[in-house]
């Protein structure tokens, strides 16, 4: 257990939960058979949706959280002054994207090099390819992320939604799984179709949390029955349209692009950049076709930010 400051640890029993919810500092943990209100001490607020904490009762629906238990991973993303976690103990992120209206390269790409900083396995789904008009030009543009080795998953909403409630089934069952997604992209659709009173358990916890109508500017997590023995649970983020990565150093961008991995280490100086240096096998990859410009491009572009990044104080 990590914990946030041992010297205000008050002693007395404490018992673990999830949690399912978090807004500013307030977080609604699932504790075995209640839903509870907790904060934390003092001004930390390191927590993130999907920890399993200790947690103290403070009344008969509140708490205080004492300790994190180790995580298994955690995806964030960051800008130039701070840096926000998104969930923790994820197995999978899910990025869903849409024939219409278009979606961003830039969005999906920051998101995959954050899933494999993360370790944590990435899906895309291809949403409304009952709009057959954009859909060519859609499997066009997700062919690239495919080739990359990025399973793609095609499905409608409305155009199939059982067959979608299938595939999206077996696909979260016994996993972890987080659905990022911009606006119009149908992501909360999904959501809606794979947990049927996903409205109403929002709207519940938005009233214990008092987040006002605020409801979509929460991280939220749903479970479901188990498969296998294994908790499969459901992790809905707010449509965001942009995807900081600042965190990350230029050794850690250059690996968290699996089209390089083949390459790095076989430059003609052991400090290559891979931006415009002579004998750089990543540049004579990319001339050959095989790696894509644009995402050398936004390789270049997160190296650019992260040299940015001012320090922050949490």
């Amino acid at each position: 257990m990590s914990h946030f400051n041992s010297k205000q640890k008050k002693s007395g029993p404490t018992e673990r939960g999830t949690v399912i919810a978090a807004h500013g500092r307030h977080y609604l943990v699932q504790a075995e058979k209640i839903k509870l209100h907790c904060v934390t001490r003092g001004k930390k607020s390191d927590v993130a949706v999907g920890d399993v904490v200790e947690y103290q009762l403070t009344s008969p629906n509140q708490g205080v959280i004492e300790a994190i238990a180790p995580r298994q991973t955690l995806l964030y993303r960051s800008d130039q002054y701070k840096s926000k976690m998104l969930a923790a103990n994820l197995t999978q992120l899910i990025i869903v994207v849409a024939t219409e209206p278009s979606f961003s390269d830039d969005l999906v790409s920051r998101a995959l090099v954050a899933s494999e900083s993360s370790g944590i396995k990435a899906h895309l789904i291809l949403n409304k390819i009952d709009v057959t008009e954009s859909l060519d030009k859609a499997r066009q543009r997700v062919a690239l992320y495919a080739n990359l080795g990025y399973p793609v998953h095609e499905v409608s909403v409305i155009g199939n939604p059982n067959a979608t409630r299938e595939k999206m089934l077996q696909l979260t069952q016994g996993q972890s799984s987080i659905l990022i997604g911009q606006s119009g992209m149908g992501k909360s659709s999904l959501i809606n179709l794979l947990i049927p009173d996903a409205d109403i358990a929002t709207r519940e916890i938005s009233a214990a949390l008092d987040t006002g109508k605020h409801t979509t500017t929460f991280t939220r997590l749903f479970q479901m029955d188990a498969f296998e023995g294994r908790a499969s649970y459901v992790i809905d983020s707010p449509g965001f349209q942009e995807f900081g990565l600042h965190h990350l150093s230029e050794g850690m961008l250059e690996r968290a692009f699996p089209e390089f991995l083949p390459h790095l280490g076989h430059c003609k100086f052991y400090n290559c950049h891979h931006h415009s240096e002579p004998g750089c096998t990543v540049l004579e990859a990319i001339k050959r076709g095989e790696i894509a410009a644009m995402r050398h491009d936004l390789f270049k572009q997160l190296v650019h930010e992260a040299a940015q990044t001012i320090p922050y104080q949490n």
